[in-house]
């Protein structure tokens, strides 16, 4: 009798252990869900910055064509990852970053633009937003590193397989693109207009000395004072 508690206490044990299990997984993988849904609404805010963004500037360097086709061509490739997976959103994000690096460094040669209010106004935005994505991203990719190595580690690993709980993507840029990145023209959305360096003042010419006398010339006699004379005492 003894026995068979012991064995039923076992499988209550094991029981509730599995249950909790379980409903740990659930719970982590809808955690990851919401914080990957956060990054999609913050990577959405900033897409839609772009065009007005693109358009101010082009309004004071209209020939930098090639970079504004670049922005809106690596833009609308990281749009179209929008409800994907987290290693295709990721792998967009890397050649449009380093696009509008190159957009805020031609940005840099107008200091009339600088001043703009409207650009202004959405360099704060986009600032600001790009601080939500770096913290929604770095709080994703937390809870997926925690899920994983539950799905890695035993005994939870069985609990996994048993119920098709599968490794989560991390939200990371891939080093060829990051690398792209960090050659880019860094984006520094504090600008300010460097200072003029003082006019260095010319040195003072030296005195230019008299030229030497001529070989087998005699001393130089002054001229006698004005007035005429001898130039000696009067008695």
């Amino acid at each position: 009798m003894i026995v068979l508690w012991i064995v039923l206490g076992i499988i209550v044990v094991l029981g509730l252990a599995l249950v909790f299990s379980y409903n740990r997984f659930v719970s982590q993988r809808n955690l990851i869900r919401n914080s990957f849904a956060n990054i999609d609404t913050e990577l959405k805010r900033r897409y839609d910055l772009i065009p007005n963004l693109v358009e101010t500037v082009k309004g004071y360097a209209a020939h930098e064509r090639e970079v504004f086709e670049e922005v809106a061509r690596t833009r609308s490739a990281a749009a179209a990852t929008s409800g994907g997976s987290p290693a295709a959103q990721a792998a967009a994000e890397g050649p449009f970053v380093a696009a509008l690096g190159r957009l805020f460094a031609v940005a840099e040669n107008y200091p009339e633009l600088k001043a703009n209010q409207n650009f202004l106004a959405l360099q704060s935005e986009l600032s600001n937003t790009e601080d939500r994505i770096q913290a929604a991203r770095r709080f994703y990719n937390a809870n997926v590193q925690d899920y994983n190595r539950r799905v890695q580690s035993f005994p939870s690993n069985f609990i996994a397989r048993q119920f098709h709980f599968a490794e989560e993507e991390f939200f990371e840029i891939p080093e060829a693109e990051r690398t792209a990145v960090a050659e880019a023209p860094k984006v520094d959305f504090t600008f300010s207009a460097p200072s003029a360096a003082p006019a260095s003042q010319p040195a003072p010419a030296a005195p230019t000395p008299p030229p030497p006398p001529a070989p087998g010339a005699g001393p130089t006699i002054p001229p006698p004072p004005e007035g005429g004379g001898s130039g000696e005492p009067t008695p």
